[in-house]
């Protein structure tokens, strides 16, 4: 399973509780002390010499997967050509047991795989794939089915028995042993499963999910340390979003496994790699941009490359980001050096990884909400000495040269990836980079817009034409215009008048293109850059930026998703705690309407930036929330006198983690929720909290913008 942030904290709930008996075959482990410990410098069984690339289930499908849909995805990847480039092994994630026969072997769902796992197996080996397989370390999977404590030995056996070829080991539930930390207690059970792996004699390959149990506490690079001596690949922290959370919740998930991600280059090489978890290229919601950053950070970050997803309805974009060659091969050089930040700056990082044959590859990553121009240097990123270098563009392939500096136009939530190479041949063009100046502008009316060449080459530029395409329903004056002999390291800028409609209310973005096709000596080249125009027309109220299902009833509880995974609160429950439709609750000092929603409609705000008009005043802004993750992230308040403050706002999760993270209070408790099926879990609370942010004393409200993290959903906010 990509283990789920919730079941993560069900894991530690439980480790905590000790409510699960150990068997007596459990021996104490050491954890390493050094946060800094280095790993191995080569494969601790010989195998993963380069990052594992493949083909997942859990993300996309969770649960819902049959004998059939696995052989159809395993010859999807032959179809498309993905499995040629790598692709190769295709893993089948939790719930796909169903019990233990009398002697303790695993034993597969009759219903949904009727011919086994071992057929399953024979059929992708047939395909010339690869058979990868889920299990768990702990007595029960994240789905509740039987773990593997007690069993490990007579898993690795039975696994290679059916020829699996790569296992998947998850971490939930796994119970407390005396004399132990739950770090020491993780660090053994993982030890003796890889060794057991190691002992069938047969090759699989390992992956570890040990760490990601342990992201936040003080233990987590001491388990990272301990991964890396005895697995070829680890999950070291939250999963990648599900198929079925939003477009918000999917980027947001990818900006944060990158940003926990890549600082452990420490840890990674050949045979021994750090897992930020699926690539989600294919998925609703993502553009094409947002997918290819992914592809391209993954492979800067030497990432194991395994998609989820439905592959038999890749889109040609999705299946360009997937299978392009050149990024592949960053990815699956065999130096193995993970790539790493070496300059930063506002809303960007730039970042670069040593290739085998003495190339650099560099990321430009424009982590914000407005497109900018981003620039670097050979000599930042590991390439001393003057130039000429030539840069290959790694999407397009398209090559130029570069005097030294490295630089472009970089859309919002996007990367451009660059290989760079010592020396340059004939009848190149010169690098040219776009940067773009937006005049001010209120909505719907004119704007200027300024575009600049740089010439970044060591030749002349003689002609260079600027063509400005505006989104359906714009105008432009001004287009085409021609700029003339730019020198090595000059700049030219023409400009341009663009007019647009009057955008909605909410975070929004439209897209200007500027091509530039430029004549230098004998070549022609050309190049584009995107102008985002980025605006955030305010909601009047919080209701009208109600955007997702948070609470259902029985006569309809499929609607809801508050948590990605289709379950939601449910409306009897909240009724048996005294909050209807309409309420008012009183809490911590604040008094807040609690959503005027029926059940099974959009009833709170799953955050994404969004400004709401407000008014008050107070030494507080107060909440009513919960997550189905467990972060916090950045609310702005803007005053009717213009001024501005910041505060940090989280709730713990709806469920699982400590009522009191952040600051949070629980306001509102409730047992069960809703689920795809119906009511269950009613064994467990489902929680809305109270959490607030300070304000200026004397100072009245205009608006409140909410974090940008998707995890964070909003019930109802008010001045105390």
């Amino acid at each position: 399973m990509g283990k789920g942030r919730t079941a993560a904290l069900a894991s530690a709930a439980v480790i905590a509780a000790g409510l699960l008996a150990a068997p007596n075959a459990v021996m104490a482990a050491t954890v390493p002390s050094s946060s800094a410990a280095t790993a191995t410098a080569s494969s601790y069984n010989g195998l993963a010499l380069t990052p594992p690339m493949g083909w997942n289930d859990w993300s996309y499908y969770q649960c819902n997967i049959d004998e059939k849909l696995i052989l159809d995805q395993g010859a999807a990847l032959v179809s498309s050509g993905l499995a040629k480039k790598g692709y190769n092994t295709v893993t089948i994630d939790d719930c796909w047991m169903q019990s233990r026969d009398p002697s303790g072997v695993l034993v597969a769902n009759p219903t949904t795989f009727p011919d086994g796992m071992k057929y399953v197996g024979d059929k992708l080996h047939a395909m010339g794939l690869k058979f990868g397989i889920y299990e768990d370390s702990g007595t029960y999977t994240c789905g509740g089915y039987p773990g593997s404590w007690g069993h490990y030995k007579q898993d690795a056996d039975t696994f290679a028995s059916w020829g699996v070829d790569y296992v998947k080991l998850d971490g939930c539930n796994v119970p407390s042993v005396a004399g132990q930390t739950a770090a020491q207690t993780y660090i053994d059970a993982y030890n003796q499963f890889s060794q057991a792996l190691v002992d069938t004699g047969r090759p699989i390959v390992f992956s570890d999910s040990a760490p990601a149990y342990f992201q936040g506490t003080s233990d987590w690079q001491a388990v990272i340390s301990a991964s890396s001596k005895v697995a070829n690949l680890w999950r070291e922290g939250a999963d990648t979003a599900l198929g079925q959370q939003s477009a918000a919740a999917k980027w947001s998930a990818i900006a944060y496994n990158y940003s926990y991600n890549e600082p452990l280059g420490q840890y990674a090489g050949p045979g021994h790699w750090n897992d930020p978890d699926f690539l989600l290229a294919g998925d609703s919601g993502l553009s094409t941009t947002e997918m290819q950053s992914q592809m391209s950070l993954w492979a800067e970050m030497a990432a194991p490359l395994i998609s989820s997803t439905d592959l038999t309805k890749l889109s040609p974009e999705a299946l360009k980001v997937l299978g392009n060659d050149r990024i592949i091969a960053v990815d699956q050089d065999r130096l193995g050096v993970q790539g790493h930040i070496v300059q930063q700056g506002t809303g960007y990082d730039v970042l670069t990884k040593p290739l085998a044959n003495g190339d650099v590859s560099v990321v430009l990553f424009n982590k914000g909400t407005s497109s900018q121009t981003i620039s670097t240097t050979a000599a930042t990123v590991g390439l001393a000495g003057s130039g000429p270098f030539t840069l290959t563009e790694l999407v397009t392939g398209e090559q130029s040269v570069t005097n030294g500096v490295i630089s472009a136009d970089v859309p919002a939530h996007g990367t451009v990836m660059y290989r760079v190479h010592r020396g340059a041949g004939k009848k190149l063009a010169p690098a040219v980079s776009l940067s773009f100046t937006n005049g001010s502008a209120d909505a719907g009316a004119a704007r200027a817009v300024d575009v600049t060449l740089t010439n970044n080459g060591p030749t002349m530029i003689n002609e260079a034409d600027v063509v400005l395409a505006v989104p359906s329903g714009w105008t432009v004056t001004g287009s085409p215009a021609t700029a003339h002999l730019i020198r090595p390291g000059g700049s030219a800028t023409e400009s341009f008048t663009v007019t647009g409609p009057t955008p909605p209310p909410g975070p929004h973005t439209d897209e200007l293109t500027a091509t530039v096709t430029y004549r230098a000596e004998s070549t022609t080249a050309t190049v584009t850059g995107v102008d985002d125009l980025f605006s955030n027309v305010p909601y009047p109220n919080l209701a009208a930026a109600f955007n997702n299902v948070g609470v259902t009833d029985l006569s309809n509880y499929t609607v809801g998703n508050f948590d990605g995974d289709g379950n939601s609160f449910s409306a009897e429950q909240l009724k048996a705690a005294g909050v209807v439709p309409g309420s008012t609750i009183t809490f911590g000092g604040a008094t807040f309407a609690w959503p005027n929603a029926a059940a099974g409609t959009n009833d709170n705000v799953e955050a994404a930036g969004q400004t709401i008009e407000a008014s008050g005043s107070g030494s507080k802004l107060a909440f009513l929330g919960s997550e189905a993750g467990d972060v916090q992230d950045t609310v702005t308040v803007t005053y009717t006198d213009g001024t501005t403050s910041t505060g940090q706002l989280g709730f713990p999760n709806w469920s699982f983690s400590s009522a009191t993270e952040f600051g949070s209070q629980v306001a509102i408790s409730t047992q069960g929720r809703n689920t795809p099926s119906g009511y269950a879990d009613s064994a467990y609370a489902y929680r809305v909290f109270y959490n607030s942010i300070p304000l200026d004393s004397g100072k009245t409200i205009a608006s409140v913008t909410l974090p940008s993290n998707a995890s964070i959903h909003v019930f109802a906010f008010a001045a105390q």
